[in-house]
């Protein structure tokens, strides 16, 4: 009987008939600890399952679709809640609304209008599309952040000549932080797990814009035996938003308690 449990039975022939016999063996092996599977997954150029592109494109998908609906928002927050021009209640109605919009209501017309204009299949799009999603609920609560600051810092500075830009950069993005973060958070989270909305607007045959929640899913179909690949790969798909949540989750119940009151 050899390593790999094959085995040779000997006999004449009246003696060997039908199938071979079937031994069982139970072998004790203590346990190895490796991160073998890990450099298979990250570095290993040869990988098959293309984890470690598929990791960097999901980073190139997130960190711009967190941060472009963070800048717009913060704008748009400080002047529904500090600047008086017509229509300010319309639009804060608009965009309470408008967080009740389901997202696959849009994807269709918003796919349709991007391959229109010619951004429909590359991170531009999905880019804009995250941004388009998250700007609802980024303005609702930084808004209401912000109403609740003291209206007297912002009035002395106003009497010391300062500017609205000045005031907004200087006083106001400050002491938003947590709403900031907490916003930051859920943006972020949103985005490194989606999977709806990067197979509408990142349709490429070649792989080359394939992120991690998609290689996942065609991990499971060819390489479903392998599970060790598998559950190494699934928890590099979790690590980065561990470690945003974990950094940020202090800021996270200042930012939502203040900006879900008002």
């Amino acid at each position: 009987m050899t390593a790999r449990g094959d085995y040779e039975w000997r006999g004449t022939a009246d003696q060997i008939e039908g199938r071979g016999a079937r031994i069982f063996v139970t072998v004790s092996a203590p346990p190895d600890f490796t991160l073998a599977n890990y450099q298979n997954v990250l570095f290993d150029p040869t990988n098959r399952e293309g984890m470690a592109k598929a990791f960097f494109n999901t980073l190139t998908v997130t960190i711009p679709a967190t941060i472009i609906p963070i800048l717009i928002a913060a704008f748009a927050a400080y002047a529904l809640a500090w600047m008086e021009f017509p229509g300010r209640a319309l639009l804060i109605a608009a965009i309470v609304g408008l967080l009740v919009v389901p997202l696959q209501l849009a994807l269709i017309p918003l796919l349709k209008l991007h391959n229109d204009i010619g951004i429909g299949k590359g991170y531009l799009g999905v880019w804009l599309a995250h941004t388009g999603f998250g700007l609802p609920l980024a303005i609702y609560l930084l808004r209401n952040y912000m109403v609740g600051l003291p209206r007297e810092v912002i009035e002395n500075a106003r009497v010391d000549g300062a500017s609205e830009f000045q005031i907004f950069t200087r006083i106001i993005l400050p002491l938003s932080f947590p709403a900031l973060a907490s916003f930051a958070i859920f943006q972020f989270l949103w985005t490194w797990n989606d999977l709806l909305v990067a197979m509408v607007f990142l349709i490429d045959s070649s792989g080359e814009t394939t992120v991690m929640t998609r290689q996942l899913v065609e991990m499971m179909g060819t390489r479903g035996g392998d599970w060790e690949i598998l559950a190494t790969s699934a928890f590099v798909s979790i690590a980065v938003p561990l470690i945003v949540f974990f950094s940020l989750q202090r800021y996270l119940v200042r930012g939502l308690l203040a900006g879900s009151v008002k």
